[in-house]
């Protein structure tokens, strides 16, 4: 019979290799159970790569366009509460005009004026809201307010307005100034002359957003604000009976511009309404190429911790095989 043995050193160092072998397997188990994944993706997809890395490419584009959504949401809100607020004053001061244009006192003329006065700081400082650092009725020119303080346009309207004494030159004389590209647009505007880029919020769509300080019916409002708080101004002198003509004429037209900002907030509404659906589809198709990707490269979560289990087991094994090896003497062997 013949017999085949290895000397210490031989054993010593198949039982090393061994042990490594093991801890290798458990260490890349042990990943792969942590992590869901499997640590040899070219051997679970075969070497071909190509559809592995279209959707992480996918992945990223939809990312993009995550981000890029929630910045169009942000503008959008943004905007949407700041045409709220310039509506709601002139829904206000409409209100509070026409109620005043009845009555032919000093005293109920200088608070219509001290409102409107009020007023067109509030509409104001709506139209030179900033979302993110960008300002939302700026046009291109994003980095700057649209519009001047209201003390600047009531100073520019007042000059326009010295020595007329009817109600129709003077809605005539603020409508003209208001209108001239050389008038409003130049003195008082400071914003871009062009309009936003439409905001990418899918692969394949966009939302516009043309709405500026210079749109017809934003100045049109701040226009009979403005009217309304110089009425009592005493540089322009007007009579009672002109203010009370002026205020009743002033809260009609301020009536009927409420309509035109309603339809700039519906339009808002509309770009907001179509974000968020852009947005849910992009979610919808991030979660779908998610589980795509997981699905090529995941782990069974069942089988990874039976073969650790396993491969455990092989290294406690070992070990104690290593031990007993390791106590063997000439003395015991004869025993």
């Amino acid at each position: 019979m013949t017999l085949n043995s290895i000397g210490d050193l031989a054993r010593g160092l198949t039982l090393r290799s061994r042990s490594t072998e093991i801890k290798s397997q458990i260490e890349t188990l042990s990943y792969e159970m942590s992590t869901g994944k499997t640590q040899d993706v070219s051997g679970r997809l075969g070497g071909d790569y190509a559809y592995l890395l279209d959707l992480d490419r996918s992945l990223e584009r939809l990312d993009a366009l995550s981000i890029a959504t929630a910045e169009a949401r942000l503008f959008t809100n943004a905007m949407q509460l700041s045409l709220t607020t310039f509506s709601d004053s002139v829904a206000e001061m409409s209100a509070s005009l026409l109620s005043f244009g009845t009555a032919n006192q000093t005293v109920t003329h200088e608070q219509a004026s001290v409102q409107a006065r009020n007023e067109l700081d509030t509409m104001v400082s709506a139209l030179n809201t900033r979302a993110g650092g960008r300002s939302l009725y700026s046009g291109t020119s994003t980095d700057v307010s649209p519009v001047s303080s209201a003390d600047t346009v009531l100073a520019a309207l007042r000059a326009e307005l010295t020595g007329l004494t009817t109600a129709t030159d003077i809605r005539q004389a603020a409508e003209d100034w208001f209108s001239d590209p050389a008038g409003f647009d130049t003195v008082i505007c400071q914003g871009g002359a062009d309009t936003l880029a439409p905001m990418q919020i899918s692969e394949d769509e966009r939302i516009a957003l043309p709405i500026t300080a210079t749109d017809p019916a934003l100045k049109a409002a701040l226009r009979d604000v403005a009217v309304a708080a110089l009425a009592t101004d005493d540089a322009l002198g007007w009579a009672p009976g002109l203010r009370t003509e002026l205020f009743t004429e002033l809260g009609v037209g301020l009536a009927n511009t409420q309509d035109a900002t309603v339809n700039l907030r519906a339009q808002v509404g509309a770009a907001e309404a179509r974000v968020e659906q852009a947005a849910t589809r992009n979610a919808a198709a991030k979660t779908s190429a998610e589980y795509a990707r997981n699905e090529l490269i995941a782990a069974d979560p069942y089988e990874t911790a039976a073969r650790l289990q396993t491969v455990q087991f092989q290294l406690e094994s070992l070990y104690s095989v290593t031990v007993r090896n390791a106590n063997l003497s000439l003395v015991t062997f004869l025993r």
